[in-house]
């Protein structure tokens, strides 16, 4: 699985950018649907053994993603999203940052700014993510605590996920 899809990760220090494209091989509203709801968000998008955990979702402009990835020692990590944009199987883009369990954000942590574009390609969908830092120092603090990683265990995981529904 995923032997001949695309996948190419790239940072930009000078714009403070990372840009990840990830072909996916299912259509694109099952692939939308994987982005877009939260009891399917659960079942991916952590990096294994980790595990995500929604506490609300609200998937409209102007709307929320609430969630806690919890680690195989029972540490827990609350993230927050704020969707700012949607355009229904095309892009979504939207702030995203750590936070506590009361969804009030961690400004000591790094924040950013998600921009994730779907592109159907017949068969298999392509998704582009622009993510902006606000500065040099968050894309690096970002970087060092595994998000390369993370992010290509969590689209294997995908993977899995819309190899059982095709």
């Amino acid at each position: 699985m995923g032997h001949n899809l695309m996948f190419d990760f790239t940072v930009d220090k000078n714009s403070n950018t990372i840009t990840i494209k990830r072909e996916f091989a299912a259509e694109l509203p099952l692939v939308w649907d994987a982005y877009t709801k939260s009891e399917i968000m659960d079942q991916w998008w952590a990096p294994k053994p980790w595990k995500t955990k929604t506490k609300s979702m609200d998937f409209r402009e102007g709307g929320h993603w609430h969630y806690a990835m919890i680690g195989p020692e029972g540490e827990v990590h609350w993230c927050w999203a704020d969707y700012l944009k949607i355009q229904v199987q095309k892009q979504y883009s939207g702030l995203d940052a750590f936070a506590d369990e009361n969804g009030n954000v961690n400004k000591e942590l790094p924040q950013s700014q998600w921009e994730v574009n779907f592109t159907d390609k017949g068969e298999k969908t392509l998704v582009n993510y622009q993510i902006r830092f606000p500065d040099l120092a968050q894309l690096e603090t970002t970087i060092q605590m595994g998000f390369k990683e993370g992010m290509t265990m969590a689209m294997e995981n995908l993977d899995q996920y819309l190899s059982s529904r095709t």
